[in-house]
């Protein structure tokens, strides 16, 4: 079922989440409402938190396109950085500057509670750490020196595109 997508304000959203300790026909509800409610969206990632439930619960769609159930993730290992705009399904026609590591490797269980491992690089990466971040109560917006209207970003882009040209 698609979910109302809380926004910034929500108190939810500033909230430590609490883990998953059963694996039954509930969590399996809550993924299918996440997965439905990330498809709706378009976005690449959403977590509980984000439709009010306050479980260590993700679900992040990969480069290939498939739908990650994450239940209590953790992010053991980042390597290398990337630094690019970055927005939230929380924070709509919001983007900010965000460094994150090129690479990162999380641990977490399924929706049976069998333990799973991601290593991803670039986009997936950075959707790992900022769904994770808000199980902790944190949004991506407390990295950035300012927000960027979604027109901002388009100017910004046009005319880095336009130099890149101008060298070529």
């Amino acid at each position: 079922m698609i979910k109302t997508i809380l926004q910034k304000d929500d108190p939810a959203l500033h909230k430590v989440c609490h883990p998953i300790t059963n694996f039954d026909a509930k969590l399996h509800t809550l993924l299918k409402d996440l997965t439905d409610t990330l498809k709706d969206s378009g976005g690449l990632g959403l977590a509980a938190p984000q439709i009010g439930i306050l479980r260590r619960v993700v679900v992040v769609m990969d480069d290939d396109e498939q739908y990650l159930e994450l239940v209590n993730p953790e992010i053991v290992s980042q390597e290398g950085e990337q630094e690019g705009f970055e927005g939230c399904l929380s924070l709509t026609g919001m983007y900010g500057i965000v460094k994150r590591p090129m690479k990162v490797t999380l641990k977490a269980q399924d929706r049976y509670g069998n333990p799973v491992e991601y290593t991803r690089e670039g986009i997936t990466a950075r959707c790992f750490c900022h769904e994770t971040e808000h199980l902790d109560g944190h949004m991506y917006y407390e990295q950035c020196g300012r927000l960027f209207t979604e027109q901002e970003v388009d100017e910004i882009l046009s005319k880095s595109m336009e130099e890149e040209g101008e060298e070529a």
